[in-house]
């Protein structure tokens, strides 16, 4: 089962999020911050994170960063949820390293059809490495 992680300081934004996966067979849990994100990365370890923007102790660009910087956790999905439309943010999402990202006030169609999209592509990544190290493991045995 696929595991989802919400990041937003807005109690009421996150509830909404919330709301809209509920037909998203998954596993849900929330962040209220920056720093609270990437300890709830660490415990939950999610295939993908709705990341909000503008939060306190670390902005999402500085999350997203951190988490694709990350060997171990590089591989997660980051879904930037931000009411910032302008062009620099945009850049400023995309230089940080998100895999996509969706304007506020959220669509709830979009919001899960990109999701669910997103999960499809992790999973399929996943399966994919999990090959490449089964040949690798398979060309060492007959190497060695």
């Amino acid at each position: 089962m696929h595991r989802i992680l919400i990041a937003d300081d807005n109690d009421a934004n996150r509830e909404l999020l919330e709301a809209y996966l509920i037909n998203i067979d998954c596993e849900l849990e929330t962040a209220i911050d920056g720093q609270d994100t990437l300890e709830k990365i660490e415990a939950f370890k999610p295939d993908l994170v709705l990341l909000d923007v503008m939060m306190p102790k670390l902005s999402g660009f500085e999350v997203c960063r951190q988490i694709k910087d990350n060997p171990e956790t590089s591989r997660i999905m980051v879904l930037m949820v931000t009411a910032l439309n302008e062009l620099g943010d945009i850049e400023r999402a995309v230089t940080s390293g998100t895999d996509d990202f969706l304007s506020k006030p959220v669509n709830r169609v979009e919001l899960t059809k990109r999701v669910e999209n997103m999960l499809k592509l992790k999973g399929t990544e996943d399966e994919l490495e999990r090959l490449r190290k089964y040949i690798e493991e398979m060309e060492n045995r007959a190497g060695g």
